[in-house]
């Protein structure tokens, strides 16, 4: 009887063992005793009798770390993370225009980074081309060579089948459609891949290294040419059965007629996206002397002191918020974390979107969730691949110990 209690327990142990790593692989920055608790189901006692086990076997330490709230205040608390390997991690971040790439360290410091313009929507090919290409470089600069890379991920401005890892809506991204991404970049690289939609590798940015380090339940919102969201519950990203979760910038907007590139009317990134916004920043700047194009608009962080481009930033705020009052609605999170061209607008943009949320969401998970600005701007989709690199390394290494 001894003999089958002890091998069930061992048996327990293993699976309890098992699981915890497997949720710290995913988060770069630690979690407390408390928080795995709530993601496992388990009870504090089975946590710290595990912790204890991970700590002796040399796989786990605890230090003292701030966890920062959705204001920005932190609170310092014991944290339990992984111990980081030796080695390099590749970040890539595909835009619709540029590629950017970034080589750093396990622990999430950047080495060395580097970007490129290209019209990535319609040019797959080359795209695969200039990241393998900046990864290379990356790597190179930061004084490492290919074969000291421990992971690389990447994120695309589009939705990915997560199933099959291939490139399936027709209506976005369109040339890209049948593209194995992850596979096209671990042929060119020698590396396995892991690839993911662009607004979740920024929710996982600012959950590792920004805005949201601490907290379990979020949308991070990225408002650009396109307006996407990356959902985290629980403390993990939630991308729907497929992959498509996230996608509001197709959400129908009351009264807009617009033609989408989806082929409905009235998207909401039809009537906010940074083109349209800066064609009307463009028309309230303009001088009686002469007009401004949209191109010569400044950046919009600059702008929340001009009185007129205030308005405008505030009420495509309004109209955004429109539609993330509904998400507030069913999934309750604790802050709206902002990202994107737009979200670098700053206070203005923010402001409209706290408007809106307050006027159209139940006022109890209005209340609950804070609308802030990201702390890592336009390098919040390339630090959640990094990020989502060192989780990748880190599963394999669990997995294997």
């Amino acid at each position: 009887m001894d003999s089958n209690g002890s091998g069930a327990l061992s048996a327990r142990r293993k699976r309890t063992r098992d699981q915890v790593l497997a949720i710290l692989a995913q988060h770069s920055s630690g979690l407390t005793r408390a928080s795995l608790s709530r993601m496992t189901g388990l009870s504090a006692s089975a946590i710290s009798d595990c912790v204890s086990g991970l700590r002796s076997s040399g796989l786990v330490v605890e230090s003292s770390a701030t966890l920062g709230t959705a204001s920005g205040r932190g609170r310092r608390a014991t944290v339990i993370s992984l111990v980081n390997d030796e080695g390099v991690v590749v970040g890539i971040d595909f835009g619709h225009s540029h590629v950017t790439a970034a080589a750093a360290t396990t622990s999430g410091e950047v080495l060395y980074r580097c970007a490129g313009t290209l019209d990535v929507d319609h040019r797959p090919g080359p795209a695969m081309d200039l990241a393998a290409d900046l990864a290379r470089s990356c790597v190179e600069r930061s004084g490492h060579c290919l074969d000291d890379v421990l992971g690389i991920a990447a994120g695309i401005p589009g939705p990915l089948d997560i199933r099959t890892q291939v490139v399936r809506p027709p209506t976005i991204l369109a040339d890209w459609v049948g593209l194995a991404p992850a596979a096209e970049l671990a042929r060119r690289l020698g590396h396995p891949v892991s690839i993911g939609n662009d607004a979740d590798m920024g929710a996982r940015g600012e959950q590792a290294y920004g805005a949201a380090r601490g907290l379990e339940d979020f949308l991070y919102i990225k408002a650009s040419h396109g307006i996407g969201a990356g959902i985290v519950i629980g403390g993990r990203p939630y991308r729907g059965a497929t992959g498509m979760a996230g996608e509001i910038g197709h959400t129908q907007i009351p009264d807009a007629a617009n033609w989408c590139r989806c082929g409905s009317r009235g998207c909401l990134e039809t009537v906010v996206s940074i083109s349209s916004v800066r064609r009307q920043l463009a028309h309230v700047l303009a001088t009686h002397e002469a007009a401004l194009d949209e191109s010569a608009v400044p950046p919009l962080s600059q702008l929340s002191d001009n009185p007129a481009a205030a308005r405008v930033l505030s009420e495509a705020g309004r109209t955004v918020g429109q539609v993330l009052a509904g998400l507030v609605n069913c999934l309750n999170p604790s802050a709206l974390v902002l990202g994107g061209e737009l979200g670098a607008a700053g206070e203005p943009f923010a402001a409209g979107i706290r408007d809106s949320v307050a006027r159209y969401a139940q006022p109890a998970s209005a209340q609950a969730a804070e609308v802030i600005t990201g702390r890592l701007g336009s390098e919040a989709e390339v630090r959640g691949a990094i990020a989502a690199a060192v989780a990748a390394t880190r599963t394999r290494r669990t997995t294997a110990s």
